[in-house]
């Protein structure tokens, strides 16, 4: 590993290319021990080899795999399908999914007919009829504000949150494997309290868990988006985990919009569309004329902190920035690189890597909320790739083996009779 400025000595550029490349996500950077930038000599050489030359092309492609294992899931919390798509794609079979939001779970239904879609909340689903019947509980639980416990349930209010019934289930089904998906944030709320408590809890329930943050870039997703995800193996199966490993390349706006169909948008305001139609490809507010800064932001012209996301125009020779549920939402601008409108429903899609024929429910901030909170497609893949390797106890050569981490707070098993 070698700091900024030898990288720049080293490959002939400056410090402010290496830091644009790694904003962009072009590149992969880490940290040392005393908080210093530092890269790997071998990923500045590559990236010095393929974006000096600017080519920052690689092919956009939904990946699929054409074995079938037989391999079977229940999945909770599902939305419109991000996971469950790609882990189909994998290979699983789904046998339940379930989904609350009325339009999400229509979105499941009318693309997968086949799929057993339960419109309901998770806390009133009896799981014991799948009892031993599956190979893999997963669920990308949405994270309410936990309250850490000491060493006592781990929980206070354990019962009232999403991931006690992700936790519920997976104690009712017994599968080999448990999947959980969460926000990057997890890893730090509460000091890490609260992630340790749900491994305690996993561990609990006899399952050795590992855990690891995967950057969607590096995974065949042309957008800058970071999840957590959590995998636990029972206990009593000699089984390995796995995590896929980056690739050494992006996929950029341009390769994934290229022949996106037309479909509907948000509307931007006349002055907006004045003001946004000044900002460059990836550029921000801070491009503008101060009098349009000041207009622009208002209030939050004079907060401390970046503030990169308001006026933001996304560039094409970059992976989006990290969508979120409404694109013309003025703290987390997602607007066209070209056009000077909020990105469209496809194009949405697209960069979270569904197919052009998978099609959402519910009116126009319902479809943006459904795509904005999904598990990017082929990120869900790829973790399927290695779920699907870890029951055949065959890793690829794109995969590393994980060591699990140890339980820290006694979790009683009482919490869940």
């Amino acid at each position: 590993m070698i700091t900024v400025s030898e990288a720049a000595s080293k490959l002939g550029i400056s410090i402010d290319t290496i830091r644009r490349w790694e904003k962009k996500g072009l590149i992969k950077g880490g940290r040392d021990r005393r908080n210093n930038r530092v890269f790997d000599e071998r990923e500045l050489q590559r990236a010095h080899n393929k974006y000096v030359g600017g080519n920052f092309e690689h092919k956009f492609e939904i990946l699929k795999s054409e074995k079938r294992y037989g391999y079977k899931s229940i999945e909770l919390f599902a939305g419109a399908g991000g996971l469950a798509l790609g882990l189909e794609n994998a290979g699983f079979d789904h046998q339940h999914l379930v989904e609350f939001d009325k339009y999400a779970a229509g979105t499941l239904k009318w693309n997968r007919p086949d799929w057993n879609v339960m419109c309901q909340d998770a806390a009133l689903v009896d799981f014991t009829p799948y009892g031993n019947k599956v190979d893999l509980v997963a669920g990308g639980f949405p994270c309410q504000a936990f309250s850490y416990a000491g060493n006592q349930l781990g929980f206070e209010d354990a019962r009232g949150t999403l991931f006690y019934e992700l936790a519920r289930c997976i104690k009712e089904t017994q599968p080999k494997i448990a999947l959980g998906e969460n926000v990057r944030g997890l890893v730090v709320h509460d000091n890490g309290r609260t992630l340790q408590t749900m491994i305690g809890i996993l561990d609990g329930l006899g399952y050795r868990v590992a855990y690891r943050v995967l950057r969607a870039q590096y995974l065949d997703v042309p957008q800058k988006r970071e999840r957590l995800f959590i995998i636990g193996i029972r206990k009593d199966l000699d089984l390995p985990i796995f995590f896929p490993k980056e690739r050494d390349y992006t996929v950029s706006l341009r390769e994934a919009l290229d022949g996106v169909p037309d479909s509907p948008y948000q509307k931007y305001s006349e002055r907006k569309k004045e003001i946004l139609g000044l900002v460059p490809p990836g550029g921000y507010w801070r491009d503008l004329p101060e009098d349009l800064q000041r207009e622009y932001l208002k209030g939050s012209y004079h907060l401390s902190g970046g503030k990169t996301g308001m006026a933001r125009r996304l560039a094409w020779d970059e992976p989006s920035l990290t969508l979120t549920c409404a694109p013309a939402q003025k703290q987390t601008e997602r607007c066209h690189p070209e056009e000077t409108r909020p990105l469209a429903v496809r194009e949405y899609a697209r960069l979270q890597t569904f197919p052009d024929e998978w099609e959402f429910e519910g009116s126009l901030g319902a479809q943006y909320k459904q795509i904005g909170n999904a598990v990017p497609v082929n990120l869900g893949y790829h973790i399927g790739r290695c779920l699907v390797a870890m029951l055949r106890k065959k890793p690829e050569q794109d995969m590393e083996e994980a060591v699990p981490v140890m339980r820290i707070e006694p979790v009683q098993a009482s919490l869940f009779n």
